[in-house]
């Protein structure tokens, strides 16, 4: 009597532990979901955003919407980058406006013929200019930030006039 007893115990608790192990409470056959740990980005959100894009739209405030030489503009997260391919028109002069108002450097690289130009800037809310002369008839802009690097950049193309 006691090795049955023995082994119906044994049997009875391997049916509990593969049982346990292998329930899910609630089932319906689906995986269940495991939650990830994730790490806040140090990007700037919400006002901090706002703020930074207007100090960096600020600095490039040479030239409005309003004035007819003004080509194009635009501002972006620096996480997100700038990637253009303007529009222009082919032979004549432009200016290029980038400011970074944030933490860090960006990198600009500014593709006319060949080898692009590039050049590395504070995100300190200042703007860097490049002057396009004999512009091809598309430009290529990319402003991406160094790792690091946090903030609002903003951008604007306007015709020199010669």
């Amino acid at each position: 009597m006691g090795v049955t007893r023995a082994v119906l115990c044994v049997g009875l608790l391997s049916a509990v532990m593969v049982t346990g192990c292998t329930e899910n409470s609630g089932s319906t056959d689906a995986p269940t979901k495991q939650a990830t740990p994730t790490t806040a980005a140090s990007q700037p959100t919400g006002t901090n955003d706002k703020r930074l894009g207007e100090q960096a739209e600020a600095a490039l405030d040479t030239v409005t919407i309003d004035d007819p030489e003004f080509v194009e503009s635009g501002l972006e997260s620096l996480a997100d980058g700038i990637h253009t391919d303007s529009p222009l028109t082919r032979g004549k002069s432009y200016q290029l406006g980038v400011a970074c108002a944030g933490q860090g450097k960006a990198k600009l690289s500014v593709h006319v013929e060949g080898e692009p130009v590039v050049r590395s800037f504070d995100c300190d809310g200042t703007a860097v200019h490049q002057r396009i002369t004999e512009a091809p008839s598309r430009l290529r802009v990319d402003v991406d930030g160094e790792p690091g690097s946090s903030g609002m950049v903003a951008w604007r193309i306007s015709e020199t006039g010669t």
